[in-house]
């Protein structure tokens, strides 16, 4: 008996040795999963070439390759790979979650969550199919879906980086700034090489007021990755808040030269060039913007506010009713609209159009210093005071309502007042051509 046993034992270790070397591709595949664990794609990719190579039908090689396409960001290919994976192995949930994903690269929403949803049938415990669906809600702008989707991939895997990345976006578009920064936080902490949640929390950052932070994160973002070019078209957006407007135009060129396409760097490139008194330019840069992105209502309203600049007041007038048709709530289209109001003598319109953004937006500065415009084009210039009062209030590092308001109480004779606010206008702007304005003003009440 004893005998017997150790002749089966022997006889089954041969099997499985000769099991082992009839398909070598898992050696192939071991080798470029850990290769994929280092990031190292390529290298990955040879791998996975050669287990197809020699095991034509090894499904989860052409699955696992997929993967590497995909981090690679070359998503027909990982598609390609995925259908293969899935014609061999139609119970392969992975392969399934990694077309998923790949279709949300590409724009296919309702095709990604379809193969989210198959995955997740064939394995309710795959994290990645959670995340991935997230992923694709988060897209289509459904964020309870993504965060709920996000959430279970977490439950499931605490260390899986791209489910607080996906979560993280989510709480961002819902206005959350805290919770996306703590979920950028620990995808960065999991994943330090995520490009993209760098670039993500420095737009939270960013939106927060938080500049310097914003700055280092797009810094980052870009270290890693030097061919993102939203990166440098958000980068260029902090550098327009902090008065850097060369630096906001060169990055935004870098972004075009990389994505032409990219219409947000035209945008953010037209409003660099508007601050710079370059009206024609931002104007042919904004043209651009719609050109790529026919609905963006933001691109109308601040062509808006360019025309507005060049006393095209109708033109202006019509870029910012199409931003409102648009988006009915958009607060910049209606300033910009009450700005061309203003500049062509109807200063109730223009009046009306702040007092409808300051609805919408009670913080809204900018608002306050048009209605201030408006009442003081009226002659009633306690009102347009109280208005840039306000104004200075929210944004006390704004020259240009220290400006405005200076000349309202030079308007009013007050001159000391006037000349306080001028000075301050040229401490704290920015903008070179506005401090150039202030002096002038200030020259002419010192004479």
């Amino acid at each position: 008996m004893k005998k017997g046993f150790w002749f089966i034992l022997i006889i089954s270790t041969l099997l499985l040795s000769v099991a082992c070397l009839s398909n070598p591709a898992r050696e192939n595949l071991k080798q470029g999963d850990v290769y994929r664990g280092q990031e190292q794609w390529d290298k990955a990719i040879a791998e996975y070439n050669q287990a197809v190579k020699v095991d034509p039908k090894f499904a989860q090689a052409y699955a696992s390759r997929a993967l590497a396409y995909m981090r690679k960001g070359e998503l027909d290919k990982a598609i390609a790979d995925c259908d293969k994976a899935i014609e061999l192995n139609p119970k392969l949930a992975q392969a399934y979650a990694t077309r998923g994903r790949a279709y949300t690269g590409k724009g296919n929403l309702d095709k990604a969550i379809a193969d989210c949803d198959k995955a997740i049938e064939l394995n309710p415990k795959l994290a990645q199919a959670y995340a991935n669906r997230g992923s694709a809600y988060a897209e289509k702008l459904e964020f309870d879906k993504a965060i709920a989707d996000c959430d279970k991939a977490i439950e499931l895997d605490p260390g899986l980086a791209e489910a607080y990345y996906s979560r993280g976006r989510a709480y961002q578009a819902k206005g959350d700034l805290g919770a996306a920064v703590a979920d950028y936080d620990k995808a960065i902490e999991l994943d330090p090489e995520l490009s993209l949640a760098y670039l993500l929390r420095g737009l939270a950052y960013q939106m927060a007021g938080e500049l310097d932070q914003a700055m280092a994160d797009y810094d980052k973002a870009i270290q890693l990755n030097p061919g993102i070019a939203v990166a440098y078209a958000n980068r260029g957006s902090a550098y327009i808040q902090k008065g850097e407007l060369d630096k906001a135009i060169a990055d935004c060129d870098k972004a075009i030269a990389l994505d032409p396409t990219l219409s947000l760097a035209y945008f953010q490139r037209g409003l660099a060039r508007h601050g710079k008194g370059e009206f024609d330019k931002a104007i042919a840069d904004l043209d651009k913007a719609i050109k790529l992105t026919p609905d963006y209502a933001l691109a109308y309203a601040n062509r808006g506010a360019a025309y507005a600049e060049k006393g095209e007041f109708d033109k202006a007038i019509a870029d910012c009713n199409k931003a409102i048709e648009l988006v009915p709530n958009l607060v910049p289209a209606y300033n910009n609209r009450a700005l061309a109001y203003y500049g062509s003598g109807k200063f109730d319109q223009a009046i009306a159009d702040c007092d409808k953004a300051i609805e919408l937006a009670p913080k809204f500065a900018q608002a306050y210093n048009t209605r201030g415009l408006a009442y003081a084009g009226k002659g009633q210039f306690d009102q347009a005071i109280a208005n840039f009062d306000q104004a200075i209030e929210l944004t006390p590092q704004d020259g240009f309502n220290y400006y405005c308001r200076g000349l309202a109480y030079a308007a009013k004779g007050e001159v000391a007042k006037a000349v306080t606010d001028l000075k301050k206008c040229i401490e704290v702007t920015r903008v070179p051509r506005l401090a150039e304005m202030a002096q002038q003003e200030l020259a002419k009440l010192e004479q």
